[in-house]
């Protein structure tokens, strides 16, 4: 019902620059969203309109800088912005405000993806400037800009990469950049024009004048019609393709959102021929609301990914709110058992304030967990199935309201060997048409490991050290903070917790 009380955009508001409107406008809109139930409380999230893409992700001068997508009016994809946000710890994050706007000819209908990289001691980005022609026909622009000293960022004009080329549509963006033997190197998602996904590589000497090297053969010639943000690296001496792919239908318990975002990884990568010889796509997250990925190198070596925790064309509740979305708490990523390992920086341990919990022992029954408290904490549960007898599902719910029957349930299943999630009974429900569960196969179910990240408005899932993931939007109520443990044979379990707040 929230839904239907939000305002239809018109273009000519969705395109509007920011300077139209007075900042009397815009610190009553600040305040308005700052009302809403459903602001986290420690991930990066927009003051005010919707936050999209990660972009410019870099460790430059002794900090993180990072940036999102941003339109400020609402919550709609309408005109893009870049705004700066920077840490020291990848856990507190200081707001710099806006970097890039949509103020020139070639970036005049938005500044869309791209990415950082450091040269000549200077933080400098690559994205997409998107115009509109009167027609309303798209032309995507590649473009390089420089921070200043103040902040402030001077693009080098006209693009680095002007328009599409030829066999290609439109449909050109989300520039990753990386300087390789004194060579820069990008990578950039594209539709051919037969309306099929792949991804552009570009090189140049000096950043600013960009030669078409080819496609990037991935061996997948015909998955889906467009790929995003993609991002090429290295871990461990393998090469990792990271991409969000459009168009793939659902394939067992894969792929069940609106877009997808995974990865392949190679034994090396032939710059001769752009070729990457793997073994198949893998889905990088198992949740609801995972997509556009970005990774950065640490100082002490450790590729770290953030995402934005939602997804295109999928209305959420607080869009009435004039707000929508956040960002992914940031992760290390590493290789194990050719799978990319996902694990919350170990950095985040400053987020514990105190432990609430601590409790281990057998159990056979279920056990509930009082919490007046935000729903707002860390919790790790470790179970283990003695090897001896069948064992039916654990359940673990959170953000539960046993008197109104609500929760988010985490069922974990060793005759399958499946770990299924369910929010058709956690809040406000929304996007139901693709779905209220995900599922996750594992390898094995002696024992599972459960390291959890509860805000208000979202659930991160990292299983067995980070071998699998689920990321999540909910909407809890009013009343829905406590938790469950339920196992239906005999299981050895520990369950600890911290409070954030």
């Amino acid at each position: 019902e929230r839904n239907n009380t939000m305002k239809e955009w018109t273009r000519e508001e969705r395109y509007k620059q920011i300077s139209d409107y007075s900042d009397n406008y815009l610190d009553e809109l600040a305040k308005r969203v700052a009302q809403s139930p459903f602001r986290q409380n420690y991930h990066i999230q927009p003051n005010t309109g919707l936050l999209n893409d990660p972009n410019g992700f870099t460790y430059f001068d002794g900090k993180w800088h990072l940036f999102y997508q941003w339109f400020p009016m609402g919550a709609v994809h309408g005109l893009k912005h870049w705004y700066h946000l920077t840490s020291t710890d990848l856990v507190q994050w200081k707001e710099e405000g806006v970097a890039l706007l949509p103020d020139t000819a070639y970036d005049s209908h938005g500044v869309y993806s791209g990415s950082g990289f450091v040269k000549d001691g200077q933080l400098h980005v690559m994205y997409t400037g998107n115009v509109r022609t009167e027609k309303w026909e798209r032309v995507p622009n590649q473009i390089v800009a420089r921070m200043e000293a103040d902040g402030s960022f001077t693009k080098f004009l006209p693009p680095a990469i002007a328009g599409n080329p030829e066999g290609y549509t439109d449909h050109v963006r989300d520039p990753k950049v990386w300087e390789q033997h004194g060579i820069y190197y990008t990578v950039i998602g594209a539709q051919r024009s037969d309306e099929t996904g792949t991804i552009l590589m570009y090189r140049s000497k000096d950043a600013l004048e960009w030669e078409l090297m080819g496609e990037v053969d991935a061996g997948l010639p015909d998955f889906g019609y467009m790929w995003e943000c993609p991002d090429l690296f290295e871990i461990d001496g393998k090469t990792v393709l990271l991409f969000s792919p459009q168009g793939i239908e659902p394939e067992g318990d894969r792929y069940h959102n609106i877009f997808q975002t995974g990865y392949v990884i190679a034994d090396d990568f032939r710059m001769d021929e752009l070729k990457l010889e793997h073994d198949g796509f893998q889905e990088l997250d198992a949740g609801f609301d995972f997509y556009a990925t970005q990774t950065a190198e640490s100082p002490d070596g450790r590729r770290i990914l953030t995402a934005w925790m939602g997804l295109p064309d999928v209305a959420y509740p607080t869009d009435s709110e004039d707000w929508a979305h956040c960002l992914t708490l940031p992760r290390e990523l590493s290789l194990k058992d050719g799978k990319l390992i996902q694990q919350p920086v170990r950095e985040l341990v400053a987020l514990r304030k105190e432990q609430a919990l601590s409790e281990s022992g057998l159990l056979s029954e279920a056990k509930h967990f009082e919490r007046s408290g935000a729903n707002c904490y860390e919790l790790k549960l470790d179970v283990a199935f003695p090897a001896s007898a069948d064992h039916a599902p654990v359940t673990l719910d959170l953000c539960e309201d046993a008197t109104n029957d609500k929760r988010f349930r985490i069922t974990l299943d060793p005759t399958t060997k499946k770990i299924t999630i369910d929010r058709s009974r956690c809040g406000i429900p929304f996007a139901e048409d693709f779905g209220t569960t995900r599922t996750l196969t594992v390898e094995q179910m002696d024992a599972v490991k459960l390291q959890i990240f509860v805000d208000t408005s979202s659930i991160e899932i990292f299983v067995n050290d980070g071998e699998g993931t689920f990321t999540s939007r909910v909407f809890p109520q009013a009343g829905e903070t406590c938790l469950s443990l339920a196992a239906g044979s005999t299981i050895d379990y520990s369950l600890e917790l911290w409070e954030f707040a």
